[in-house]
């Protein structure tokens, strides 16, 4: 289980590294060599590093489970197998979350490249929040569905904003105020919980905060990075 946790965080960190998305990346020191064909690469050594020790971590569980059925209730034709297994599992799990541990704490985090990520889809994201307003406001889900795909693939096919497309439907906005619907749009709306998550997993110290870290808002979407209402 550990081990495939270790893989899954790896390779999240190896998908976000990728050119066209490069929301994180791992450090990379000054005169490190990347790909040895292409110079202009940095390529995620440690996390496909840890890919490869997590394979190798899941292999030892397999010989674990096939010393379950012994001859007899307990010959010791286990015994070979956990000899070799034990010491070698934990000794790699503890290499594995060291590895790890280096990696985030010189993890590079890029919070504009993923505004700019997020911006790129043109609100398509919200599809889904927009849909179950609508059905809260009185729609069936079904029409609401409709009426939200209907503009997602205009807006896919003409590189055009999804709140701007949506708020041309007569559907839409005689169901919302201006302010109700752009608040559909605020990406601070996923993010309310993440304190309460954060305490959840690290528990703040006795009398103290949450670690110093600020209340996290609402972010403002498009209008906290100055672009004004998304129906523009």
């Amino acid at each position: 289980m550990v081990g495939s946790s270790l893989e899954k965080f790896a390779v999240e960190i190896r998908h976000l590294q990728r050119t066209e998305v490069l929301e994180v990346e791992e450090y990379f020191s000054e005169g490190q060599k990347g790909s040895s064909a292409m110079p202009h690469k940095r390529n995620p050594v440690i996390s496909e590093n840890l890919c490869g020790l997590s394979r190798l971590l899941r292999g030892y569980a397999v010989t674990a489970l096939e010393n379950v059925a012994l001859w007899h209730e307990r010959d010791i034709s286990h015994s070979s197998a956990e000899r070799v297994i034990a010491p070698d599992a934990t000794i790699l799990l503890d290499f594995a979350l060291d590895r790890f541990r280096e990696l985030m704490e010189r993890l590079l985090v890029y919070p504009d490249r993923m505004r700019r990520n997020l911006e790129r889809t043109r609100g398509l994201l919200f599809s889904q929040r927009v849909m179950l307003a609508l059905a809260s406001k009185g729609l069936s889900r079904e029409r609401a569905y409709e009426i939200v795909q209907r503009s997602a693939m205009e807006a896919f096919r003409k590189e055009k904003e999804l709140a701007g497309l949506l708020w041309k439907d007569r559907e839409v906005r005689g169901r919302f105020s201006r302010d109700e619907f752009q608040e559909l749009f605020d990406p601070g709306y996923y993010l309310r919980h993440i304190d309460a998550v954060f305490d959840r997993v690290f528990p703040p110290s006795r009398g103290g905060t949450s670690r110093g870290r600020k209340p996290r808002g609402k972010t403002g979407g498009r209008r906290a990075a100055g672009k004004g209402s998304v129906l523009q």
